[in-house]
């Protein structure tokens, strides 16, 4: 005869490893850490600062070519 099985507990085994499944899949689509994110907003922020810091005077020209 075959092993007798908790039903309950194993739906509730079956929905762990459903869980931890999508928990790895988030882990690699979203998965920077808090200091890298950190970093990234520092280096974006950075950037455009110097971007803005470039420019000759506030307001944005248009370019050669296009009408008013």
């Amino acid at each position: 005869m075959g092993e007798i099985v908790n039903l309950r507990r194993a739906r509730k085994a079956q929905v762990r490893r459903k869980d931890e499944e999508q928990a790895q899949e988030n882990r690699v689509l979203f998965g920077l850490s808090k200091a890298e994110r950190q970093f990234a907003e520092t280096a974006r922020t950075l950037a455009e600062r110097r971007l803005e810091g470039h420019r000759l005077n506030g307001e944005i020209k248009p370019e050669s070519g296009e009408s008013k």
